[in-house]
């Protein structure tokens, strides 16, 4: 048993003073004599007079400390540890440049292939924590490394080709915006999967110096290759012409990937296709898992009903008795 407001327990010292003042003495003596009043007073109380003069302030003052009680919250407490468990850190650098409206993972364009397969991930995930970074010509936040996998499936579907709103791809500056929030991470395996249908044109930092700051500081950076070989297609709003299909080359830079992920210790993919997209997360979802140690498990029942109950109870049975058996005439 434990109590969640303990200073609740000074409220009882004037419960206390109240109930000491009626029973030691806190009436006055009668100001008018009374014929034969010598001859009553020597006979003494009765059992059931001294009832009526101590039992109905004894009652209320028990129901208040009763209440006191309450107030400081009784709980029974059960624990129990957790032991360990296995988490990992993951950064989901995905690229949000115009190039992913391409329309080669049929029926879904490449962002939302993406997209949808990085979802999947999240979904088999149990104790890691997942943070999102966009990048285009610059990194954006998207999420934070959180365990509220709700909260990052809102993310991942807000997520829009060109919504960083600047041209290019800037793959150094994706893995430093993802490497800056992990390196502050206390969990033994941090990870970036990053997933790009383009070569790096532009950005602060060259993506080899990039990978090579990441593997310093322990942090693989599973590398995804995203897009057919060959030509695709993508929809581009024209102002004459309105929505019109533009034919793109295939622009990836599959060397520099694979060099990244080799400096980290993590391993390149090429997605052509959904089916292969998923099956390289499923690949990567049997990573080794770090372990971590959980917070013990901590149960916590009120149990403030029963001193309320008994309160309430006193406080009823000192009004009926004050009003039946222990009636007092003035």
């Amino acid at each position: 048993m434990s109590w969640a407001h303990p200073l609740a327990f000074w409220l009882a010292v004037p419960a206390l003073a109240v109930l000491a003042w009626s029973l030691l003495g806190g009436r006055k003596p009668a100001a008018l004599s009374f014929p034969g009043g010598s001859a009553l007073a020597a006979r003494g109380l009765s059992t059931r007079a001294r009832l009526s003069r101590w039992g109905s302030p004894t009652l209320k003052g028990l129901a208040l400390l009763c209440v006191v009680c309450g107030l400081a919250r009784p709980q029974s407490v059960k624990s129990r540890l957790a032991g360990m468990g296995r988490g990992i850190d993951i950064i989901l650098a995905m690229d949000t440049s115009t190039s992913m409206s391409a329309l080669d993972f049929d029926p879904l364009n490449r962002l939302d292939a993406a997209k949808d397969t990085a979802r999947r991930f999240v979904e088999g995930r149990v104790q890691d924590r997942i943070g999102v970074i966009v990048f285009g010509g610059a990194p954006q936040l998207a999420s934070p490394l959180t365990a509220d996998y709700d909260a990052v499936y809102q993310v991942l579907d807000g997520l829009t080709p060109g919504m960083t709103k600047t041209d290019g791809t800037a793959i150094g500056d994706g893995i430093i915006s993802a490497v800056n929030h992990l390196k502050d991470s206390d969990a033994k395996s941090k990870v970036v999967i990053l997933l790009t249908d383009g070569r790096s044109n532009t950005g602060l930092i060259d993506p080899i110096t990039a990978a090579k700051t990441a593997a310093s500081l322990g942090i693989r950076v599973y590398t995804i290759g995203c897009g057919k070989r060959g030509q695709s297609v993508m929809p581009v709003d024209d102002p004459n012409q309105g929505r019109v299909m533009v034919a793109i080359d295939d622009d990836l830079d599959e060397d520099l990937l694979n060099e990244i992920s080799t400096l980290t210790e993590a391993r390149y993919f090429r997605a052509t296709s959904l089916k292969e997209l998923r099956d390289i997360y499923a690949t990567i979802d049997k990573l080794e898992k770090s372990q971590v140690k959980l917070p013990d498990v901590v149960s916590r029942n009120d149990r403030y009903q029963f001193p309320i109950t008994l309160a309430l109870l006193l406080l009823l049975a000192g009004a009926l008795l004050e009003n039946t058996w222990l009636l007092r005439w003035p």
